[in-house]
């Protein structure tokens, strides 16, 4: 898949799963139970241990899973997250080379930005997708501001602090898809657990699907 084909799958999924551990090996169970719910899209934080392992294995394993690769904070960590499979790089922070280094090896980006001014330098590097962040501390309102006003037309994916109970507010606050970390990716140790999560997942999926999916203007 290309840039914009992968770019269409999240933006009509509208859900990327935010998977960060101690443990890489517990992330098989996560993402089975997370599949299982309807989950079409995960990302694997590059602090995880032996995440570009982790990556390169669930990308065999899974090929109808979109696989990327979070907390990348630099141009070194882009291509190494891309060189071991990953389809599509999460980032906290804005920064130019990581999208150069993307964009040349067909991968979009969802970068982060917090304030109008992160929000124009990223769209300015043609970011992919903007990755409100951190959204819990700002808010929907927040981000209302800004997608019904001066960025009408930008893809919003916040991400920290969405959850099942107020993903709704931030699908109306102007939200084009969301990003869903702690409460979507703890580990798996019983039936019981894969089961809540698979649940979990499905409610969120539910929720996001009343909404249209974003159109991207070429």
């Amino acid at each position: 898949m290309n840039r914009q084909t992968i770019l269409q799958k999240l933006l009509r999924e509208k859900l990327v799963v935010i998977i960060r551990l101690k443990q890489a090996d517990d992330a098989n169970a996560i993402v089975e139970a997370l599949m299982n719910g309807g989950v079409k899209a995960i990302e694997l934080t590059s602090n995880t241990p032996q995440y570009k392992e982790k990556i390169t294995e669930l990308r065999h394993k899974y090929p109808n899973l979109l696989v990327g690769a979070g907390t990348v904070t630099s141009s070194d960590l882009a291509r190494e997250a891309i060189d071991a499979g990953a389809q599509f790089l999460v980032t906290p922070n804005t920064c130019a080379n990581i999208v150069a280094v993307a964009h040349e090896r067909e991968v979009p980006v969802i970068m982060g930005a917090m304030t109008p001014t992160d929000v124009v330098q990223a769209t300015n590097v043609q970011a992919d997708i903007i990755k409100l962040f951190p959204s819990g501390e700002l808010g929907p309102g927040y981000l209302a501001s800004l997608a019904r006003g001066p960025f009408l037309h930008t893809p919003f994916f916040p991400v920290g602090g969405v959850n099942v109970n107020n993903v709704r507010q931030w699908m109306d606050a102007g939200a084009c898809g969301v990003g869903v970390g702690g409460g979507l990716a703890a580990p798996v140790h019983s039936p019981a657990q894969a089961e809540a999560l698979t649940q979990k997942a499905a409610g969120i999926i539910n929720d996001l699907n009343d909404y249209p999916t974003f159109e991207v203007t070429q």
